[in-house]
């Protein structure tokens, strides 16, 4: 006899079919977060917004960015929109919420950070508390690091000095000149094919242009030239926006430093002049709180002679070095702060070239060095 069991019967394991509505959400999800953990551990996309790092990389490259070389960072701030900025709009309206924080780690990278290296980083300037950001929602940089934790930074005259030896530049660095010209009329076609940038003119012969050091030479070959002279800002000369920005530390863009980097478990001795270079560090980067009290440094409310760093330190810089903010202005990058390796062009654009030309097909995966 048959019974009608008040209970279904099982399906043996097999699942209703879903829903084509339910299948594409599922999909969509899926390749939410597949590509956000993608772009979280292993490479990110950035764009070249400015002329800081010509004629390495120029404005409109369009860069895969390695995490995976120094080690991914975890996310600090989780919540956020993928693939967005951490603001947009010009309301600088925010893609994420800083409502959880989570503290720093990173991940085993496959290499540390080597001078030349090409890095991608978080601006240290944004530390500062007026911005009220956490580290990982900070404006993006890119700029080549020329000191790592532990070297002597000194510039003489433009050029970079690490403990003692010169610095090589980047193969196309360029800085600017002072050009004297007979004062005729220039073909404008001898700058473009060089690839030189007219940023200033006082008179009908006399102009500041950014020349790449390898069209240096061509160009001052050229019968119309008569003087072709470095823009050098002078030893002893003060300017204030210049890192440490105290006059006590008479440095400018062009003559800079001596400047010890600071190396996760080197101490340094407290007093007025190594406070007024390291307090950044000390007190921004590695969350603590400095006083002076009755001539006597208070770290955390206790009288402290010495300071331990409890992290890395670089300095970054860009190649197009009379065109670029970067670590003279706001000073040296945390290792917390860096994001990744910057690896290959994978597109380009020139946006001052018409619809034809606007894709440079030179650049299209070229490997960054």
């Amino acid at each position: 006899m048959k019974l009608n069991l008040p209970f279904k019967k099982k399906t043996d394991g097999i699942q209703p079919k879903q829903s084509k509505k339910r299948e594409w959400l599922n999909a969509l999800v899926f390749a939410l977060v597949a590509s956000t953990l993608i772009r979280g551990l292993t490479f990110s996309a950035y764009a070249i917004p400015s002329g800081s790092m010509e004629g390495t990389l120029l404005t409109g490259d369009h860069l895969f960015v390695s995490k995976m070389s120094y080690g991914a960072r975890m996310p600090i701030t989780p919540v956020q929109i993928p693939f967005l900025e951490s603001t947009i709009t010009e309301s600088q309206v925010k893609t994420y919420w800083d409502g959880i924080k989570l503290p720093y780690f990173r991940l085993p990278g496959l290499s540390v950070i080597q001078k030349n290296d090409i890095v991608v980083f978080n601006k240290p300037e944004e530390a500062d508390p007026s911005y009220n950001r956490a580290i990982d929602v900070r404006t993006n940089l890119i700029k080549r690091c020329v000191a790592t934790p532990g070297d002597v930074l000194t510039i003489v005259n433009g050029q970079v000095m690490i403990n003692g030896k010169a610095s090589p530049n980047g193969e196309k660095a360029q800085t600017s000149y002072t050009v004297i010209t007979d004062g005729n009329t220039i073909n404008p076609d001898v700058f473009k094919d060089l690839g030189i940038e007219i940023i200033g003119q006082d008179d009908l012969s006399t102009y500041t242009m950014i020349i790449p050091a390898a069209s240096l030479a061509e160009f001052r070959a050229y019968a119309f030239i008569r003087k072709v002279n470095p823009v050098i800002d002078p030893a002893g000369h003060y300017d204030a926006q210049i890192f440490p920005h105290h006059e006590k530390f008479a440095w400018n863009m062009d003559n800079f430093g001596p400047l010890t980097l600071p190396k996760k478990g080197m101490t340094i001795t407290l007093n007025e002049s190594s406070l007024i270079v390291y307090r950044r560090a000390i007190e921004l980067y590695e969350n603590n709180q400095v006083e002076i009290k009755d001539k006597h440094i208070l770290i955390n409310g206790k009288k402290a002679d010495t300071y331990t760093f409890q992290q890395n330190y670089y300095w970054m810089m860009g190649d197009n070095r009379h065109n670029s903010l970067d670590s003279r202005f706001w000073g040296y990058v945390p290792e917390d702060h860096v994001i990744g390796k910057a690896v290959v062009t994978w597109f380009s654009i020139d946006s001052a070239e018409n619809l034809l030309h606007k894709i440079r097909w030179n650049r299209i995966m070229k490997p960054i060095n």
